[in-house]
């Protein structure tokens, strides 16, 4: 994409914050002095306030054949004042080239959005009102003046502190007497104090009680049964200790996870029990459909064997799907001739089987590729041969003209690896122009100018040597007096 900046412009007017819906920006565009089509361009505007908050906005195109647009500031916006950085972009449908246009304004705030809080307000006609005024608010400051008064002389009835310090030293004397009273001057009795079945009888001593509590000789003759130990034996036990050793000895006890692990290992033999290969000689390939890894001897294509060759068979099955892969043994290593992969499946709920295909090698694989690469080096060396090196005029058809001073002509270039295409013509859009042009390996679109309209059209050089004139967009087909070409066409 080519990006076309035409430089930053401050410009000198400005809105008011009042402006709503009428701060209108109109863009006249131009280039070399001649309005700017907008036919095929999507205009963006970028908007950058004095708190920096970027703000993207599409522009609406007014009229594009005389390339004009513009935006109107939306009611956030023009309330936003102080100074705006923008930039009108402007982005073709192509994708091939972008304009922007940098330019700043201003909107400056009104005073009616401007909040100014009165101090106070006076409406006055002549002076003798001013005056009555003045003495009115003279006459409120003397009335405020005699309520305070009044307010100081209640105040002189409040207790002086001197008397409320004996008053409170006669509470306190009272409920000093209250606290020290040791007589139940409230009358509580036991029911009251949670005690109302205790009964006031002598109790036992202390001293005897511990006697009793420390006597560990079984006073009260308590049998095994009544503490419901009647079935145990009077026979020495194990220890905690000895128990939990018992317990954790892993060679006599085994874990869950030890029998879940045997529980869910593989009951099926894909190997010998040391791990070689499954040995097979002379077996049908055909028969061998369990999975498994197998080691064939005496394979052949007789018993359904890819190759006359021994080698290692895989297979997996999953029901009918039976899969089987060998691969051929060598003990070569300077050649792969003898090892060789192959591949098949047995059709699913049949004895039919798919044949063998052959999974490349490196060396297969690079071998072929250079063999395409010599063909295909020899078919273009021949092609480019029968390329002239001069310019060749091009036979137009299906009512395309030649333009009558440099009719569309081509030529090879680069020692004959591209096609040069030079002229002009004129032709209806959606029309093959010539055909019979060296092929080439790839379609090659380009773009071609219009004389006497704005726009741009698209041609195709097919591989067959076809030249078709695609269309495009411009201001008026019918106005278009000459299509320029000048194109560079890769022959591969």
């Amino acid at each position: 994409m080519n990006t076309t900046s035409q430089g930053a412009y401050r410009s000198a007017f400005k809105f008011s914050t009042q402006d709503v819906g009428t701060a209108k920006l109109i863009f006249n565009l131009r280039k070399d002095d001649a309005p700017l089509p907008l036919s095929a361009v999507t205009g963006k505007l970028i908007l950058v306030p004095a708190n920096g908050k970027k703000r993207v906005r599409d522009v609406t195109l007014v009229d594009k054949v005389n390339g004009i647009a513009e935006y109107v500031l939306d009611d956030e916006e023009i309330k936003m004042y102080g100074f705006f950085q923008c930039e009108l972009v402007l982005v073709y449908s192509n994708k091939q080239a972008m304009s922007a246009h940098k330019f700043g304004f201003e909107v400056t705030q009104s005073l009616m959005d401007q909040d100014i809080a009165p101090v106070g307000e006076y409406y006055i006609d002549d002076f003798e009102t001013l005056k009555a005024k003045i003495v009115e608010m003279y006459d409120s400051a003397i009335q405020t003046l005699e309520e305070l008064k009044k307010k100081f002389e209640d105040l002189e009835n409040i207790e002086t502190k001197e008397g409320a310090q004996k008053k409170a030293d006669a509470v306190q004397a009272n409920v000093d007497n209250h606290l020290n009273d040791k007589k139940n001057p409230h009358s509580v009795t036991k029911s009251q104090v949670g005690l109302s079945a205790v009964t006031n009888d002598t109790q036992a001593k202390k001293v005897d009680f511990d006697k009793h509590t420390s006597d560990t000789s079984n006073p009260h003759k308590v049998t095994a049964a009544q503490v419901g130990l009647g079935n145990v034996i009077n026979e020495k036990q194990a220890t905690y200790a000895q128990l939990l050793t018992h317990d954790s000895n892993g060679i006599r006890h085994t874990s869950q996870v030890e029998k879940d692990k045997w529980n869910g290992s593989q009951l099926y033999k894909i190997t010998q029990d040391n791990g070689l290969a499954k040995y097979l000689s002379g077996a049908d390939f055909n028969t061998v459909t369990d999975t498994g890894f197998y080691y064939i001897s005496s394979a052949s294509t007789a018993l359904n064997a890819p190759v006359n060759n021994n080698g290692y068979l895989m297979v997996y099955n999953y029901g009918t799907y039976a899969y089987q892969e060998y691969t051929s043994y060598s003990s070569s290593d300077t050649s792969s001739s003898g090892r060789r992969k192959f591949m098949r499946n047995k059709v699913a709920s049949s004895d039919t089987w798919t044949t063998w295909r052959e999974i490349e090698s490196v060396e297969g694989s690079q071998a072929k590729a250079d063999k395409a690469l010599t063909e295909a080096k020899a078919y273009t060396d021949t092609k480019v041969s029968l390329l002239p090196s001069t310019w060749t005029t091009i036979s137009l058809i299906n009512g395309a003209v030649a333009s009558p001073t440099v009719p569309l002509r081509y030529r090879t270039k680069n020692g004959g690896d591209e096609i040069q295409i030079n002229g002009g013509f004129k032709s209806a859009l959606g029309t093959i122009i010539a055909s019979g042009l060296p092929e080439v390996k790839y379609p090659t679109e380009f773009l071609v100018a219009t004389v006497g309209t704005y726009g741009y059209l698209r041609m195709d050089y097919r591989t067959n040597g076809d030249l078709y004139l695609a269309g495009g967009t411009v201001n008026s087909e019918a106005s278009i007096s000459k299509i320029s070409v000048n194109a560079t066409i890769p022959i591969s």
